[in-house]
């Protein structure tokens, strides 16, 4: 077996394929570890250079005056140790090519993530695959691995020690990992995504061991379609892409956010099914402002301050032009992470001519909805009867603002600019009112209302008199005992939502929140928090995670072969997420479905998604399935190992 890394040889005749090559027959494959070609023209008289193979058995060189000639075992590199490879003496006067190919069997097999099993490899398989002895007696299913790695994972105390080992699981069995993710989602997903992924950008320096995505950086300014190339898979469907200057509520962190698209992607293939193989991580680097990164020796990005202006947009455009000359039209391009400046213009300029969706402003908005939506189940009314307050008024504040007015737009016909009107923000500034519209961002003019001016979130709270409570700050313990008991106060049941990330930036606990309320706020957060016992009952509070929301979205637009990304498609999102609560989530005072049934709430989503891109006429992939949430699930990822022959 062969893997999917084509290669050819440089011999007489020019260029020709692998099976041309007499001296690698099934013979000596059989006896031999991986092999790898190195061509190299060791003399200006040769034509067409020198091919060497490599490996436990010999070392020949095929060159054009000789078919085997031994390799001269006298000649040593500069440490003493024998230059077998020719490499070090090639890199003395000339340059050296490392052409190599790679055999799907034996010690290369099991180095492999995308086709290792492990100890799960059957007699059978071991015996075609030439992993006899490479491999201890024992046979071992993939269940009995997942019980064996979720011990292994919670050995450890430190959260950064998980992730590592999760990460490390991914590189060396795919399968293996999506597996164990899928089984202990609830366990795990704080792990691989928030609040430990963004521990991991921080110190992504230090822990940084494999690639894993493409990083394209100003040095590849006017190259860009070929640096997309030199990704080894073809057949990509989605896209995460930062820039890494807003990452979560941790700010400039540049090139090391790349543990964002990473852990998205990873959600994507096991929340929503989408292959791993048609996903790509990738980071833009511009440079970054933040100062102690620049001074970290083990910083991996460039090292002088973000590209702004011209600069930054037209490296931005080359990429988005690359992208779908690359992999064509229907390729999504996730946004992950930009700053504000630039989050709001990119969404804005690509939304007409790619099939773009950014999860800070879209997919928050999408899942905070949905939230909203099932709350109503144990609050009564409808969203028009309520007064929304937020605390941020960034890409997820005016975004979430933007969702909902659209909804009850909808919903009662009435006109987008009334709406608005019960919706208020604040930013570090205080209140958004009319009185600073010329000041403000153009992102939050729409918010600006008729009111005097408002310093503090509890006076605006006291003065607004708001039923829902929305922090998308970045701003820990910005929800204060005060302006907790003042929603108590004016609500009976408040709604507070603590939604920024990580767990140290969320604007208060489940704790705080059901203690100064009393046990009566409806609580959700952005990142986890444990069951709260309260005046002898216990409290589970909701989770507004987007993964939620971006797996099974992106999925219903994929297999509905959708070209653009309309609104109505986000609350077709949030309408499926909403109605998969029970009455045994709301008995618990959730207003979100448990992330055990994500797979399940996902392929919803994504039947969904999928219905409204076939009404609204964007989707291209047609005749229309009968059964939408069937045919979501038939097109699910499954991590299952496959039977080798």
């Amino acid at each position: 077996m062969i893997s999917s890394v084509r290669c050819t040889f440089l011999c007489n005749s020019g260029i020709v394929g692998w099976s041309s090559c007499s001296n690698f027959t099934g013979s000596n494959r059989r006896n031999s570890g991986p092999s790898r070609v190195l061509c190299s023209a060791k003399s200006s008289t040769r034509k067409h250079g020198s091919v060497v193979m490599e490996n436990e058995a010999s070392l020949k060189e095929v060159s054009n005056d000789s078919t085997v000639a031994d390799v001269d075992d006298n000649q040593t590199s500069a440490g003493g140790v024998q230059d077998v490879y020719g490499e070090d003496r090639a890199t003395e006067d000339q340059f050296f090519t490392p052409w190599s190919v790679s055999v799907a069997s034996g010690y290369t097999l099991l180095r492999d993530p995308h086709f290792n099993k492990g100890l799960a490899f059957n007699e059978k398989e071991r015996d075609a695959h030439y992993l006899r002895g490479l491999l201890p007696p024992s046979v071992i299913p993939q269940e009995t691995q997942v019980k064996k790695m979720i011990q292994h994972i919670r050995q450890y105390q430190v959260p950064l020690q998980k992730y590592v080992a999760m990460m490390d699981l991914q590189e060396r069995n795919e399968r293996l990992f999506y597996k164990l993710l899928i089984d202990h989602v609830e366990e795990l997903l704080p792990v691989v995504y928030t609040p430990t992924v963004g521990e991991a950008c921080q110190k992504y320096g230090s822990i940084f061991m494999y690639p894993q995505g493409l990083y394209i950086s100003l040095k590849e300014k006017g190259r860009i379609l070929e640096v997309l190339r030199n990704w080894p898979e073809k057949n990509i469907q989605v896209i995460v892409v930062t820039d890494g200057e807003r990452i979560l509520g941790l700010g400039d962190l540049g090139c090391q956010g790349m543990g964002i698209p990473v852990g998205k992607l990873s959600l994507y293939t096991a929340l929503g099914g989408v292959r791993p193989s048609s996903c790509l991580p990738i980071t833009i680097d511009v440079g970054t402002n933040n100062e102690k990164l620049m001074n970290d020796e083990l910083y991996i990005g460039l090292k002088h301050r973000r590209a702004t202006g011209k600069e930054y947009a037209e490296l931005l455009h080359e990429f988005m032009t690359a992208v779908k000359q690359n992999y064509g039209e229907k390729i999504l391009v996730q946004f992950e992470d930009f700053a504000n400046h630039n989050a709001f213009d990119l969404l804005e300029k690509y939304r007409s001519t790619h099939l773009v969706f950014n999860d800070d402003i879209q997919g928050t908005a999408s899942v905070v909805l949905a939230g909203l939506v099932s709350a109503l189940k144990l609050v009564g009314g409808s969203l028009a009867d309520h007064r929304f307050l937020f605390l941020g008024a960034g890409e997820a504040g005016t975004g979430i603002a933007e969702l909902i007015a659209l909804e009850i737009s909808k919903r009662t016909n009435a006109p987008l600019d009334e709406v608005r009107k019960n919706i208020w923000l604040v930013d570090s500034k205080g209140l958004i009112v009319s009185s600073r519209i010329e000041s403000l961002q153009h992102f939050k003019k729409p918010w600006a209302h008729e009111h005097e001016p408002v310093k503090e979130l509890v006076d605006a709270v006291n003065q607004i008199k708001p039923t829902v409570l929305i922090g998308t700050s970045g701003q820990g313990s910005t929800f204060t005992k005060e302006v907790v008991e003042s929603m108590a106060s004016i609500n009976e049941t408040p709604i507070i939502l603590a939604l920024s990330n990580p767990t140290s930036q969320s604007e208060c606990t489940a704790e705080e929140a059901y203690t100064w309320t009393q046990g009566r706020a409806i609580f959700a957060s952005g990142s986890p928090f444990a069951p709260v016992e309260y005046d002898g009952k216990m409290f589970v509070p909701g989770q507004a995670n987007n993964a939620y929301i971006f797996p099974g979205f992106g999925l219903g637009l994929i297999m509905s072969g959708t070209i653009r990304v309309h609104d109505d498609l986000l609350l077709a999102a949030s309408e499926a997420l909403a109605s998969q609560v029970t009455q045994e989530d709301y008995d618990k005072g959730l207003i979100y479905p448990p992330f055990t049934n994500i797979r399940k709430i996902s392929a919803h989503i994504a039947a969904n998604v999928a219905a409204k891109a076939y009404e609204l006429g964007l989707a291209t992939r047609l005749p229309q399935p009968k059964d939408l949430v069937n045919f979501a699930e038939s097109c699910m990822y499954t991590p299952a190992y496959r039977s080798y022959r």
